[in-house]
């Protein structure tokens, strides 16, 4: 399980990821939700890729090396996500105990 520091961290270079590091989301022009739905897309295609690396290996046509860098890079994309997804909930779970 991830640590809240861990998840912030890779929000972090998430967020600096999808604006090309060029600083704050003011300047990209863009809000969280294009930041969640670009992480998502990311995971999903990184997924993708390495599912065809392992159709590849599987019929002989890719080394080891590739398949093992393609599913690791899955895996840290699909953690991302999730360290990102756990923190929005737990944001949204401090707001709604807030008295009104």
């Amino acid at each position: 399980m991830m640590s809240p520091l861990a998840a912030a961290k890779a929000y972090a270079a998430a967020q600096h990821q999808a604006l090309g590091g060029t600083g704050a989301a003011a300047q990209a022009g863009g809000d969280f939700g294009d930041l969640v739905k670009s992480a998502i897309t990311d995971a999903v295609s990184s997924s993708k890729v390495a599912e065809g690396q392992i159709a590849a290996q599987v019929a002989g046509k890719a080394q080891l090396i590739d398949v093992v860098t393609a599913i690791s890079a899955a895996e840290a994309s699909l953690e991302t996500v999730m360290a990102v997804r756990d923190q929005v909930i737990s944001a949204y779970q401090e707001i709604m105990r807030m008295p009104i």
